[in-house]
């Protein structure tokens, strides 16, 4: 067996590296594979297991082999933009209007906005879930689902933060509408008009919106796209000023896509912990890692971090099912969302919890990171290959961004403009600052189905620059 074994893992290897085989492609199953050439099974599962030894091939549970993504070819990241750090309120974010407008133009190409398409959804588990939780909960369905919202739901995500190594009781969790409003709901727990919070720079541009909304101070820290928030720069940031809260994303940023490392994560923890001040973590990305293993959470190493996520990245952004473990402010939150909107819609919290409970979700997810991954991959080396030498390009390690830094003397917000005048829509690097830093960058959103359209607009976005 080890000669035939050998022999296929070869011809196999040859063939991936060859392109005979694309990355994220299936190979054939083995059973079919051992008909085909008259092997055993078992010599074939061996070959496999070789190709996956070699980095060729990774397993997804109950689909079969695929072809790895293979890494992007090496480019230069972004530069670290370190300014004088002083509070200050958010400015120019009217270009997100347009932004999300263009996101709900199918004329438009879609590479702004950070929203998956469809193909990368599991859109008939949805439907089916929801059909079932209309006729399942009828009644159920017609009424308001209060604050803190369906148990059934906060069980399920309960095991889900237990298995991430988080312990957190269902009734410590409150469902929202979307992380948008787990984070608008955490920061008005904390602070007041007036107060200063210490956010990663760059940052999503949805938290600058909630920060601008309720009348507080943005005070960026310099953000490194491997490591995440730098430390040394917040400890001289809160040693100057009155900081109230701090935001972080320390699982696959947006728009970096970096993931914070667990000792930078403790080290983090126990900074704000000792002078007591709230730490809110955003963790939409979290379950989008390329490795497909699950990152640690800082709600993790403290109970009182303010832990705030959705499935709007990773099952559907249509079903604004979201949550909140707010820690010792759980009474507030509650009220707060109560005075807010009352509730969520309960058929959608019905639906993701029979996604949850029936092991779709699951199933969605060993499939879609490498989905992610591999249009990362394709996005990145197309990026390299048709934009002007000296583009530099963030390797996130999750989700599906990639930041730009874009050579020479370009201004981001005049080549949005001009690029939606030829139907594409980007993300201007502006935006995902308080104080318009980041002219020179963008970001562009990979979770598209690749075809010439796309590539089209590439090069096109190529010639404006």
């Amino acid at each position: 067996m080890d000669i035939l074994y050998r022999k296929l893992a070869d011809e196999l290897a040859s063939l991936i590296n060859a392109g005979g085989f694309q990355s994220g492609d299936r190979l054939p199953g083995v059973r079919n594979q051992a008909q085909l050439r008259g092997l055993s099974i078992a010599t074939v599962i061996t070959a496999y297991r070789q190709l996956e030894d070699w980095g060729l091939l990774e397993v997804r549970n109950r689909s079969g082999f695929y072809v790895k993504a293979k890494p992007a070819v090496a480019a230069a990241p972004p530069r670290i933009v370190v300014t004088t750090m002083r509070p200050a309120p958010v400015t120019g974010q009217d270009m997100v209007l347009q932004l999300i407008k263009a996101a709900n133009d199918p004329a438009v190409v879609q590479l702004g906005a950070a929203v998956p398409a469809a193909e990368f959804l599991p859109t008939r588990a949805i439907e089916q879930a929801l059909t079932k939780a209309a006729r399942q909960y009828r009644v159920r369905t017609a009424n308001y689902e209060f604050s803190p919202g369906a148990p059934e739901l906060r069980r399920h995500l309960s095991r889900r933060l237990a298995d991430a190594g988080c312990a957190v009781h269902p009734d410590n969790l409150v469902i929202t509408n979307g992380c948008q409003e787990a984070l608008t709901l955490a920061l008005r727990a904390v602070t007041s008009p007036g107060d200063v919070v210490a956010i990663e720079s760059p940052t999503f541009y949805g938290l600058l919106q909630v920060i601008e909304s309720l009348g507080l101070e943005a005070l960026e820290i310099p953000t490194n796209p491997h490591s995440g928030m730098s430390l040394e720069a917040l400890e001289l940031a809160l040693s100057r000023w009155p900081v109230k809260a701090c935001v972080v994303t320390p699982n696959f940023s947006n728009p970096l896509g970096c993931l914070m490392p667990d000792a930078h994560k403790q080290k983090l923890v126990a900074m704000l912990k000792a002078r007591d001040i709230p730490l809110i973590e955003d963790d939409i990305y979290g379950d989008l890692s390329f490795s497909h293993a699950r990152p640690s959470l800082l709600k993790g190493l403290d109970d009182n971090v303010i832990l705030c996520s959705s499935i709007s990245k990773t099952l559907s952004p249509g079903l604004r099912v979201g949550w909140i473990a707010p820690g010792r402010y759980q009474d507030k939150v509650e009220y707060m969302k109560y005075v807010l909107n009352l509730a969520t819609t309960t058929i959608p919290q019905l639906a993701v919890t029979e996604l949850l409970e029936n092991g779709q979700y699951e199933r969605h997810l060993r499939r879609v990171r490498g989905d992610y991954a591999q249009a990362v991959t394709r996005m990145t080396e197309a990026v390299i290959h048709y934009f002007p030498e000296g583009t530099k390009i963030s390797r996130p390690e999750g989700g599906f961004v990639i930041w730009l830094e874009l050579p020479g003397d370009v201004d981001s917000f005049a080549l949005a403009r001009k690029a939606l005048a030829q139907g594409i829509s980007i993300a201007p690097g502006p935006i995902f600052s308080a104080s318009q830093k980041y002219r020179q960058f963008t970001r562009l959103s990979c979770a598209c189905v690749w075809s010439s359209r796309i590539e089209r607009a590439l090069v096109s976005l190529a010639g404006l620059l």
